[in-house]
């Protein structure tokens, strides 16, 4: 554990971080560094009032006691194989693929294996997955930040939408450069208010006026249904609203540029057992040539050209 206590510190910069990552008192992460320093016989950080820093001792051991704590994790990992799976997964997406996609197969999977324990931490943010203690992200992106690993599970695919009657109300667009006369709805998270349009070789930018933003995919649909005006909406989160007619495609014979829906974690190595059969299961269920949300309604025109 003096080890382990060692290596969160150093990650993260001070000892209060620490017992908060590991959910110990202060105190007792005190001990547990004074009692390895004591066994190695060096002093492995340096303490002032306002910030901890290694020492020379302290950037040779730091290696080899991670290497220990890794160890270790694997060592306990491989043990719990041979009986029931259990554990605690901390696991974070948007809130509106949480609601649309992930919550029912984060259900099914603990059906599967019941005695593992799964916190879902649903934001608008990308969360720092050392510092928030997340053993994976699933994220709808084309990016991978450096130092993280990342496996696909789908492909996300988005459409233009409207209500039937903003669409009524305002007319439908017949081109794209039709857009910049119309309301639009824009994701302001990693979003630009800029709709690439695609059309057999051809990409038309259409720079559009957002009349309303918003941080969340969820906000938008709603803005979207209530007449607001026309978004660029993923098809996992609107697939059931255009099958039923509550929003309708705005230039259907254009696609939008797709993103991955990534499995996102810390490292290949040392992974614990849940959390690697959790991969597989969501690698699985949203796996395949075109998802599973697009497969359903592809009979009903939505997603032909997704199909193709």
């Amino acid at each position: 554990m003096s080890m382990r206590v060692f290596v969160q510190i150093a990650d993260r910069g001070s000892l209060s971080a620490a017992s908060a990552a590991l959910d110990i008192s202060r105190a007792m992460t005190s001990r547990y560094l004074e009692s390895l320093e004591e066994w190695l016989g060096v002093r492995l950080l340096h303490r002032t009032t306002r910030k901890l820093s290694l020492t020379d001792a302290g950037e040779q051991a730091l290696q080899r006691c991670r290497d220990m704590v890794e160890l270790s994790d694997e060592v306990k990992a491989n043990a719990s194989q041979a009986g029931e799976v259990q554990g605690r997964l901390r696991v974070t997406s948007s809130p509106s693929f949480a609601e649309a996609q992930l919550t029912a197969a984060v259900v099914e999977f603990q059906r599967l294996h019941p005695k593992v324990a799964v916190d879902l931490v649903t934001t608008d943010r990308t969360v720092d997955l050392v510092e928030d203690r997340i053993d994976l992200a699933v994220r709808i992106s084309n990016r991978v930040d450096e130092g993280l690993v990342a496996r696909r599970l789908a492909t996300c695919h988005s459409l233009l939408c409207a209500s039937p009657a903003y669409v009524e109300l305002a007319g439908e667009p017949k081109v794209p450069s039709d857009l910049k006369t119309h309301q639009c709805i824009v994701n302001s998270t990693g979003f630009e208010p800029t709709y690439h349009l695609k059309s057999g070789g051809d990409v038309i930018a259409v720079d559009v006026r957002a009349s309303l933003t918003a941080n969340e995919t969820s906000v938008v649909r709603a803005a979207v249904l209530a007449g607001a005006g026309i978004a660029m909406l993923p098809t996992y989160y609107v697939a059931d609203d255009i099958a039923t007619g509550t929003l309708c495609v705005i230039l259907p014979e254009f696609t939008l540029e797709p993103m991955g829906v990534q499995a996102v974690y810390l490292s290949r190595r040392h992974q614990p057992h849940p959390l690697r059969l959790l991969i597989e299961f969501l690698a699985e269920r949203f796996g395949g040539s075109v998802a599973p949300w697009d497969r359903a309604h592809g009979g009903l025109g939505l997603g032909k050209k997704l199909l193709a």
